[in-house]
């Protein structure tokens, strides 16, 4: 049975990733901030034929509490052999350069907190000498666009941070996965004027990720298509790129 952590697990990706590892015979440890929501997603799971062994309530801002959680986690859990970590928000990129602490919350929500978490569980996994550590981060997090720098910023922080993670662990058994995702069909994204042909729907995003984790793959594009775009993007010599509204 695998024992997986879930932390934002009222996202639309992370309850679709959960709903296809429920098929597989997992035991779930699930942590949000709505506690409503949440026990909505833990009977989802159960009525699927998952077993969840516990919920918990954060903030991911309120790092303190990071400890109490992980601590709960491995009391249900005993060992976690995947931790997936799927929180975030989508901050109005032109209201955060108006106001300095918007942005400032924003990239602590979408990376501080991850990096916290990330440093929290990267101990007990390589404790456990075994284990898949997944992040999401984001296609926005490959180069700095004018429209959303600020969400690209953090989840550049995030990725970055990954790939260090990912070598460190290494050498003690333990896997990470980094997962960007491109346009997905969430709540997040809801008010967007989205390309439809790009645009995927959280189930697809899950079959990935699950078969991601599967394979111990390192840098994982969602849906795949994502990989050879970002290349062109990268690739874009500066002169014109800054030209650019992208």
């Amino acid at each position: 049975m695998k024992r997986i952590l879930i932390i934002g697990a009222n996202s639309a990706i992370a309850t679709a990733c959960a709903r296809r590892w429920a098929m597989q015979d997992a035991a779930f440890f699930l942590v949000a901030r709505n506690a409503e929501q949440l026990a909505q997603t833990a009977s989802d799971l159960t009525a699927r034929g998952a077993k969840v062994v516990g919920t918990h309530c954060l903030d991911v801002t309120d790092f303190a509490a990071h400890a109490a959680m992980l601590t709960a986690c491995l009391g249900a859990l005993r060992e976690i052999d995947i931790a997936l970590i799927a929180h975030g928000t989508l901050p109005d990129q032109k209201t955060c350069e108006q106001d300095a602490d918007l942005a400032a919350k924003a990239f602590a929500t979408n990376a501080t907190s991850t990096i916290a978490l990330l440093t929290l569980l990267a101990n007990q996994f390589e404790r456990q000498g075994a284990g898949t550590l997944a992040v999401i981060s984001s296609v926005a997090g490959d180069r700095g666009r004018p429209s959303n720098y600020v969400y690209g910023a953090a989840k550049a922080a995030v990725s970055t941070f990954c790939e260090g993670l990912r070598a460190r662990l290494f050498k003690a058994g333990v896997h990470v996965i980094t997962i960007k995702p491109g346009f997905v069909d969430t709540p997040m994204t809801k008010d967007l004027e989205l390309p439809a042909a790009l645009v995927a729907t959280p189930d697809q995003i899950a079959r990935r990720i699950v078969n991601g984790v599967e394979r111990k793959t390192a840098n994982l594009y969602a849906p795949a298509f994502w990989a050879a775009i970002m290349l062109i993007i990268r690739n874009i010599p500066q002169p014109l790129f800054k030209r650019l509204n992208l």
